[in-house]
C-alpha cells in the first residue's frame, strides 16, 4: 500500500477517476434541462428585443427589425386594455423617430385649433451698417447671440475719410464765429456718419483728431448675425451686424382655406409651446395674410406678444386655440400625407392615446377625401384636437403586425350596418331625447326624468322602421322593444333608484343603435361608472366628453371614466368584446 501512495502518476489517475464519477452522478438530467428554459421564456413562451421592445414573438429567435437575439418577454408589463392602441417605450419612440401634431379645425366650443411657431417681430429687427468705408480694428461682440444694449459698443474702426471729415471741424471750429455755415456743415457730415453729438463734442474739445471710432447699438437686443471680423474692410453700406429685438415676438399660425371664414382681427389666442410645458400664453390675432399658399391652401395668422423674460423663443413650435367671433360652421379637417398609411378610401391613421401610463398609439380608420397640396382631407374618423402621428407612423404599423396586434393589413371587422341617411337623422333625434332623459337624472329630478321619457317615446313612434331591411331591420327590432320597455319602466318607476335601474338598461339598447347604424353626432363618448349598483358597473352615452354620472347624480357628478368615443361616419370595430379607452382617466 505504501508503494502505491509513493507512486504520483497511479495517484493521479485515481483522483480524475473518482472526480468524474461524481460529475457523471451529480450531473442534471435532460428533463430538468428543459424544465428550466421553459421557466426562463415565461410561462406564456413570449420572446422580445431589448432595443425593440414592441416585438413580441412565440418562438425563440433573431429580431425581425435589428437582427439582435431576442430574450424572454414580461407580457404583464402592458397597461393598455385598448386592443387598437399599440404601446411604445421612449426608446423605441426616440429610434424609430416618431413625431406627433395636433389637429386642427374648430371644435364644438367654436375654437379653432391651428399650429404654427414663433418667430421674431419683423420690426424689431435692425441692422448695424459701415457709414463710412474703413479696417475694422477691435470687436467687442464676438458671437451670434450675444445681448447688446443701445449705445454699447460694438467693434472700432479705423477710415482715413473720417481723419479728413474730422479735420474739417476743427478747422471749422476755430473760425465758426465768422464762417457758422461752414461749421455746421462739418459737424452734419459727422453726424450722417452716425457720429453721436459726444462723439463730435469730444473730438471738437480735444483738439485732435481719432484715428479709431467706436461703431455703437442702436437699440437693445440680441446679435443673431455678425458679418465681420478683426482686419476686415468694409465698404460704406456693409452690414457689420443684425441685432433683434425678443423682447416682442410675432406668434405664426397656419390657417387652412376652410378655417378662414371663421377668423377676424381681435380673435383671443391661447396657445401653449412644448418647451414649456404646463403654461398657456394669450394674445389677439393682429394680423391676416391676404394672400393665400397655392400649395398648402393656408394663410398665416398672426398674433403679437410680449416677451419681457423672453422665456419665448423664435422658432418654438406652437399649439393654439383661437375663439372665433359668431356661429361658425365646423370646418374640415386634414392632415400631413405623412400621417396616412393608404389603403383606399379607407385608410389607417395612428392616434396619440392621452393619459396612458406608457406611450401608446391607437390605430384608427379613416375616410379620406380629396388631397390638398401635401395634405389629405379627413370626411369621418378623426376629431379637432386629437394629436396624430405625423411621421413614423409606418415604423408603428410594422411593430405591431410583427408582434401580433391589429395593423392595416390586419383589421378587426365593422359590425356597423350600412343604413340610409334619413334613418341616420331619425335615430339621432333618439339619441337627443336619451341625452335629455339622462341630464335630468344627472339632475336627481325623477319628475322631469319621466317627462323626459315621454318625449324619448315619441322620438322612437317617429323611426320608420321601413327603411331598414333584412338583417339591419331584425337588429332595430329588438333595439326598439327593449327601449319601448326601458322607457315604459322608467315612467312607473315609484323612485329615482328604480328609474336609474331601467336607465341603465335603456343606455344598453342606446349604445347598440350607436354602434349598431351610428349616429349624425360630431362625437359622442361612452362612458362607465364601475361603482354604480353596488360596484357592479354601469355604462350611458354621453354627448359631453366631460363625466356627468347619471347614476349618482349630484352626489358623486364626476364619478367614471370615458371608455370610448364614436365619431361620425366611423364604422365600428367588433373587437370580440373587448372594450376600447381611448381616454381612461378614472376620478371621484
Amino acid at each position: 500500500m505504501k508503494k502505491l501512495f509513493e507512486n504520483k502518476t497511479l495517484l493521479i489517475l485515481i483522483t480524475l477517476l473518482i472526480g468524474g464519477l461524481l460529475g457523471w452522478m451529480l450531473k442534471p438530467s435532460a428533463n430538468s434541462e428543459s424544465h428550466d428554459h421553459a421557466l426562463e421564456a415565461g410561462e406564456d413562451g413570449l420572446w422580445t428585443c431589448s432595443m425593440h421592445p414592441q416585438v413580441r414573438l412565440e418562438e425563440p429567435g433573431d429580431c425581425p427589425i435589428c437582427g439582435m437575439d431576442l430574450i424572454p418577454a414580461d407580457s404583464k408589463t402592458s397597461n393598455s386594455t385598448n386592443p387598437l392602441a399599440y404601446e411604445m417605450t421612449p426608446e423605441a419612440i426616440a429610434l424609430a423617430q416618431i413625431q406627433t401634431s395636433t389637429i386642427g379645425g374648430i371644435n364644438e366650443s367654436e375654437e379653432l385649433f391651428l399650429t404654427g411657431k414663433i418667430q421674431a417681430d419683423e420690426r424689431e429687427n435692425a441692422s448695424v451698417t459701415a457709414k463710412f468705408p474703413g479696417r475694422i480694428e477691435k470687436l467687442f461682440v464676438t458671437f451670434t447671440g450675444e445681448q447688446v444694449k443701445a449705445g454699447q459698443k460694438l467693434a472700432t474702426i479705423y477710415s482715413p475719410d473720417l481723419l479728413a471729415a474730422q479735420s474739417e471741424l476743427l478747422q471749422a471750429a476755430k473760425s465758426k464765429n465768422s464762417f457758422p455755415e461752414l461749421y455746421e456743415a462739418a459737424k452734419e457730415k459727422l453726424r450722417l456718419w452716425k457720429l453721436t453729438e459726444s462723439q463730435i463734442s469730444e473730438i471738437e474739445q480735444g483738439g485732435k483728431v481719432r484715428d479709431q471710432i467706436d461703431v455703437l447699438a442702436g437699440q437693445s437686443g440680441v446679435v443673431s448675425q455678425r458679418n465681420i471680423a478683426v482686419g476686415d474692410y468694409v465698404t460704406t453700406g456693409q452690414v457689420l451686424f443684425n441685432v433683434v429685438n425678443l423682447d416682442k415676438l410675432w406668434v405664426l399660425l397656419d390657417a387652412y382655406e376652410a378655417d378662414l371664414p371663421a377668423l377676424g382681427m381681435g380673435n383671443e389666442i391661447a396657445f401653449s409651446v412644448a418647451g414649456l410645458a404646463g403654461e398657456t400664453f394669450k394674445a389677439k390675432v393682429s394680423f391676416i395674410d391676404p394672400l393665400l399658399d397655392s400649395d398648402t391652401r393656408s394663410s398665416a395668422v398672426r398674433a403679437e406678444i410680449n416677451n419681457p423674460g423672453q422665456k419665448l423663443k423664435p422658432g418654438m413650435f406652437v399649439t393654439a386655440r383661437v375663439k372665433t367671433k359668431g356661429k361658425a360652421n365646423p370646418s374640415g379637417i386634414s392632415v400631413p400625407r405623412t400621417a396616412v398609411l393608404w389603403s383606399g378610401k379607407r385608410s389607417v391613421v395612428y392616434v396619440k392615446v392621452q393619459d396612458a401610463a406608457m406611450p401608446a398609439f391607437e390605430m384608427r380608420e379613416v375616410t379620406l377625401g380629396g388631397r390638398m397640396g401635401e395634405n389629405y382631407a379627413i370626411e369621418s374618423g378623426l376629431v379637432v384636437g386629437e394629436e396624430i402621428v405625423t411621421n413614423g407612423v409606418f415604423a408603428i404599423d410594422a411593430s405591431a403586425q410583427l408582434s401580433g396586434q391589429y395593423s392595416m393589413m390586419k383589421r378587426p371587422e365593422s359590425k356597423t350596418m350600412e343604413v340610409s341617411e334619413e334613418f341616420k337623422s331619425q335615430i339621432t333625434q333618439v339619441a337627443d331625447a336619451y341625452f335629455a332623459v339622462k341630464n335630468a337624472l344627472v339632475e336627481d329630478d325623477l319628475e322631469g326624468t319621466k317627462k323626459k321619457v315621454s318625449s324619448f317615446s315619441q322620438s322612437l313612434s317617429q323611426v320608420d322602421m321601413s327603411l331598414v331591411k333584412d338583417q339591419a331591420h331584425e337588429s332595430w327590432m329588438t333595439q326598439l322593444a327593449g327601449m319601448k320597455e326601458a322607457g315604459q319602466k322608467i315612467s312607473a318607476a315609484p323612485n329615482l333608484e328604480e328609474a336609474k335601474k331601467h336607465f341603465s338598461m335603456l343606455s344598453f339598447h342606446i349604445l347598440e343603435m350607436t354602434e349598431t347604424f351610428g349616429i349624425n353626432k360630431e362625437a359622442v363618448y361612452k362612458d362607465y361608472c364601475p361603482m354604480a349598483f353596488g360596484d357592479q358597473g354601469a355604462y350611458w352615452l354621453s354627448e359631453k366628453k366631460d363625466i356627468t354620472n347619471p347614476y349618482f347624480g349630484t352626489s358623486m357628478l364626476s364619478c367614471g371614466e370615458v371608455k370610448q368615443t364614436y365619431l361620425k361616419g366611423q364604422p365600428m370595430m367588433n373587437l370580440s368584446g373587448s372594450t376600447p379607452a381611448s381616454a381612461t382617466v378614472h376620478k371621484h
